[in-house]
């Protein structure tokens, strides 16, 4: 499989989430979440136009591309132009409401004064690996591709007029496929439509389809009958319900007053807002609440851990932008689902899992993924006032507050023989050595120790777990003495932490001479992330002097000409010269906390000014070009910009 980096446009709907580059090229189909499982290889397109070779749709030196979605919906449109033969393909791109269809569109017109005899090719790979080998076979005009346990249909009304299930890349160029066979074990297959001639003027139109079943769920029948079903759709009407969908979506989850579209910034400026919006329910699982990071750009681990998983730190932040669009139902499943299901007996939280709550490849654990939970779960509440929830959740916090308190015992060198509940809790984490507990990864996951980010939300997590039980202790009073004893006791424990967290950071973490904070107690490198204690964390006020002393530290050494923000110094991750969205953001919220509204919105057009022009937000960003250059769609960084409006 070749390296896909740039998901430089996605759409998605019901279980199927896709993304493409720039040219209209279908580089992954995801399904049945939005992390797995991710099926294609390869999927090209191209036509064999008169005598020529294949003219392949993604990549041809004669082809002119534009390409832009339908207003406030997901649906994608490609305008490919091959000026050789003056040929216009429009190809439109959206997942049915009905199905878990991907529907592939499209319109050609011949704008040349001779007659083009037109045929279609599409050339398909699908992932395989020998525990799951791939195997084709051409049945009822049907190409399927299947595996042990997916299988995906590509059909569409028209005939088809040729195929090839075996070594089509030997012979795919001269845009002639033939096979005798109507079954291979090839994972990557062909199949061509005779559009036929195409006279000056004239339009015709092709619709394929891409209809993927999970083999275990749905039988050969069924799936021969809804093939049948969605052959007999009118195309053009599920493609205005489909944008009828999205375009209701959006109106029902905006929730601030959009700029007067008067310049192209004001319109840049919507179109991100509108786009996050679109953009989140295309990355959470339906069923689970959970989130992915990105649309997966690294499969082959060449630049990095990879990114379709859900981080629960991630998601807290993206679960607060969540509640500031109207999709505070997401954000319950979340908590109420996600979260309840991939907590650990011990109370713990670790590093990403699946969307759908099964543990994903990891390589340590990190203290702030759990305290990040007890903070969001709250911050929910604050925004809904929904008692019900944070009933149904309290219990759950509480634990992960217990297993923050073993921590924080560890921390400090503090061991309580006679608690036997935290005893038998922090047994079960390491049997061994406790001194062991502390070291944990930093949110950026390349450094272990102890971090001040890590500690400011553990500090946070303490402050939630206190109002929460502020709103509670009056039913415990009532009815429940035991229950408020218990609450007391863990109260008073929570005070002590909080109070040696910030006599630690005092000893540990900060720099009398310069008076600013450290990010840990080993280093003295500049870092984004020690804002986490004043923005979101709280732990410090925004006008207290070591805040401003930092904050000025940061300006010198992070900020680059542009006016975005490095995650630290010395970052070696992909050169580690690019400015962060999220750092640039982070910045714009802690400038609105003081009232800098002049350089919150200096960071904040740096953003909008460096989205690709589809409105979606890359994790970096480019200083010469200002084009996204990594991880294009990253939801935190989608949360972020929400949050700093």
């Amino acid at each position: 499989m070749k390296n896909k980096y740039y998901n430089d446009a996605i759409i998605g709907g019901r279980d199927i989430t896709a993304s493409y580059t720039k040219k209209g090229e279908l580089l992954r189909l995801m399904y049945n979440t939005p992390d797995f499982r991710q099926f294609l290889d390869f999927f090209h397109t191209g036509v064999k136009v008169n005598d020529s070779c294949i003219i392949y749709l993604h990549e041809d030196q004669n082809n002119r591309y534009e390409q832009y979605y339908s207003e406030d919906t997901n649906v994608l449109n490609t305008e490919i132009e091959n000026t050789y033969f003056n040929l216009k393909i429009k190809q439109v791109d959206f997942v049915s409401n009905k199905n878990s269809v991907l529907v592939k569109r499209y319109i050609l017109k011949n704008d040349n004064t001779i007659d083009l005899n037109v045929n279609f090719l599409v050339h398909s790979k699908l992932l395989s690996n020998p525990n799951n080998m791939v195997g084709s076979k051409i049945e009822n005009n049907v190409l399927m591709q299947y595996s042990h346990n997916n299988t995906m249909c590509m059909f569409s009304k028209k005939e088809i007029n040729a195929h090839q299930l075996n070594d089509t890349e030997n012979n795919i160029g001269s845009g002639v496929i033939h096979d005798k066979d109507y079954i291979g074990m090839s994972s990557d297959s062909s199949i061509n439509y005779e559009l036929g001639i195409i006279k000056p003027g004239e339009t015709k139109e092709l619709d394929i389809y891409l209809y993927v079943i999970e083999n275990e769920k749905v039988s050969a029948d069924e799936m021969w009958k809804n093939i049948e079903n969605i052959r007999k759709q009118d195309v053009a009407h599920e493609q205005m319900s489909v944008e009828k969908y999205w375009k209701k979506y959006v109106k029902e989850h905006i929730r601030i007053e959009l700029k007067e579209e008067n310049s192209e910034y004001n319109i840049k400026f919507n179109q991100m807002y509108k786009r996050s919006i679109l953009l989140f329910p295309l990355l959470t699982n339906r069923e689970t609440g959970g989130v992915a990071a990105a649309v997966e750009v690294d499969e082959n681990l060449t630049q990095c851990g990879r990114y379709g998983y859900c981080w629960p730190r991630d998601a807290v932040f993206i679960t607060r932008a969540f509640d500031k669009v109207k999709m505070e139902k997401e954000t319950e499943k979340f908590y109420k689902i996600f979260c309840k299901n991939t907590q650990s007996k011990n109370g713990m939280w670790e590093q990403r899992f699946y969307t759908d709550g099964r543990l994903a490849p990891c390589w340590g654990y990190q203290i702030d993924e759990t305290a990040g939970v007890v903070y969001g779960a709250y911050e929910h509440y604050k925004a809904t006032n929904d008692k019900k929830f944070l009933r149904d959740v309290l219990k759950m916090c509480e634990n992960a507050v217990k297993f923050l308190c073993i921590y924080m015992d560890n921390i400090l060198g503090i061991h309580d023989d006679s608690d036997i509940v935290k005893n038998e809790i922090e047994k079960t984490y390491h049997t061994e050595n406790r001194n062991k507990l502390p070291v944990t990864y930093d949110l950026w996951e390349m450094h272990e120790g102890v971090h001040l980010y890590s500690l400011a939300s553990i500090y946070a997590a303490f402050n939630s777990i206190e109002e929460m039980y502020a709103i509670f202790k009056p039913e415990y009073e009532e009815k429940n003495r035991l229950k408020l004893e218990s609450v007391n006791k863990l109260e008073k424990k929570i005070e002590f932490y909080k109070k040696e967290i910030k006599k630690y950071i005092d000893a540990n973490m900060y720099n009398e001479n310069t008076k600013t904070l450290k990010r840990n107690t080993i280093d003295d490198i500049t870092d984004i992330s020690m804002l986490g204690a004043v923005v979101p964390f709280k732990m410090y006020g925004v006008k207290e002097k070591k805040v401003a002393n930092t904050i000025e530290k940061i300006n010198m050494r992070l900020r680059t000409y542009t006016g975005g923000y490095l995650r630290f110094e010395g970052d070696h991750y992909r050169e580690g010269k690019s400015p962060w969205s999220i750092s640039t953001l982070w910045m714009a919220m802690y400038y609105k906390e003081i009232g800098n509204k002049q350089k919150a919105q200096e960071c904040i057009d740096f953003i909008v000014n460096s989205a690709n022009e589809h409105g979606l937000i890359g994790e970096q960003i480019d200083n010469a070009t200002m084009q996204p250059n990594w991880v294009i769609g990253l939801a935190w960084a989608h949360a972020m910009f929400i949050l700093s409006l």
